[in-house]
Parts: structure tokens; sequence; C-alpha cells
């Protein structure tokens, strides 16, 4: 029986693309560096803030990574929030399920992450948010995914994942638990769908275990 449902937050609760991008860029230009390419960009979309500045600066021995972290962390990423454009059904789905089911966040972002749900009013829907700064390692590794198991006592059979890309797809499966590919015909997963209300028409949910709350949606 399923008891939690684990989201990533980019490419699936939000479509973060064009903030990371800015965001990135920002760290460039602040060098006298060039914007990233597209590919750079598909890059930061999936990674971690470490492995993303060490990517899009690889070319580069000046400045030191050492800095370019120094500076990034004293860097307000606010203004960048006003990009991430949130799933329309995204609150919808929360609604219906935050009172059957345990809901959780793995992802590779880091500190900005509580902020971003704050902005949003949706901390309240997560019991536990697991980030690349408090996981002992980023995805793909499975540390933050088997935390939350550990939290909520469940086992990877009662799980499911929601997440987008291949760092996604090896994450649930460093822990056994079932993926749902979300907008990515390409992954490996259980079940693919196009949107948070496809969830609940998949065979774990069934209209007997979820019920939308469509009364108790705020638009705001």
């Amino acid at each position: 029986m399923l008891k939690l449902i684990v989201l990533d937050c980019d490419g699936v609760m939000f479509d973060s693309k064009k903030s990371n991008t800015l965001y990135y860029n920002y760290l460039l230009a602040h060098y006298g560096m060039p914007p990233m390419k597209s590919d750079e960009e598909d890059f930061v979309h999936m990674s971690n803030v470490t492995e993303s500045v060490r990517h899009i600066f690889r070319h580069y021995l000046q400045p030191s990574l050492e800095e370019v972290h120094a500076f990034r962390r004293q860097t307000d990423y606010g203004p960048f929030l006003q990009y991430m454009e949130m799933e329309p059904d995204l609150r919808t789905f929360l609604e219906a399920t935050s009172a059957k089911y345990h809901l959780a966040i793995s992802t590779n972002r880091t500190n900005t992450m509580i902020p971003l749900l704050r902005s949003y009013g949706l901390e309240n829907y997560f019991g536990m948010v697991m980030t690349a700064e408090t996981a002992k390692r980023p995805k793909p590794a499975p540390d933050g995914l088997f935390e939350i198991l550990n939290h909520f006592g469940c086992q990877p059979e009662e799980a499911i994942f929601v997440g987008d890309s291949i760092i996604d797809e090896q994450h649930a499966a460093a822990c056994n638990v079932p993926l749902i590919a979300f907008k990515n015909p390409n992954l490996q997963a259980r079940y693919h769908v196009g949107s948070f209300l496809e969830i609940l028409e998949l065979p774990p949910f069934g209209e007997k275990n979820c019920t939308l709350r469509t009364d108790r949606v705020s638009t705001s």
C-alpha cells in the first residue's frame, strides 16, 4: 500500500529552467564570462550547485572555484524566485494527497528550497525536505531518499518518487523506489505522466484512496 510520495523540485514542482539560467549566468557575468551554452543550461538544470559551478567554470583558470562559491553564498537568490513557474495543478495535487499520504521532497537544490516553498505557501504540505545541503551526498546518490524512508518508517515498495531527469531515475532505482517520470518519456519508470492530476489516476492511488478536495484549493 502506498504511504509516501516524494517529489523532485526542479522540472517537477516548478519549471525552473529560466530561473536557474539567469542565476548561473549572473555568476558568470560577475567574473566577465560569457553566458552558458544550451548544453550547460541543461546540465545545471538537473545538477546540484557544486557540480554546476564546477561545470560552467571548468574552462577558466580564474576565478578559483572557492572564490565563486564564496560569492554565490553571498548572493541573494530571492530575485530569481520570481522566474520560477509552479505547475498549475501542483497545489490541487498536494491538497488531494496530503491527508492520505506522507509528502516529502528530495532535491539537489541547497539553501534555496525552503525560501521557495515559503514564497509559494507550500511548506506545510511536506513532512520532510532533503536537499543537496542536508543529505550526506546529493542525488543521484540514494542518501536523501533513504533518510526520507527511514524518517517515515516506510519500505521502498510503500513509496513512490516523482522525477523528471536521469538523475532522478538513478536516485529512485538506488533505493528500489518506483519512479513516476514527469514529462519525460525517455526515463525508465513505472509510470509516465504529463501532469500532477494524471498521477491521481494511476493504480497506486485510485479513486477510493484519494479524493480531490478542490474546495480547499487556494489560487493565491
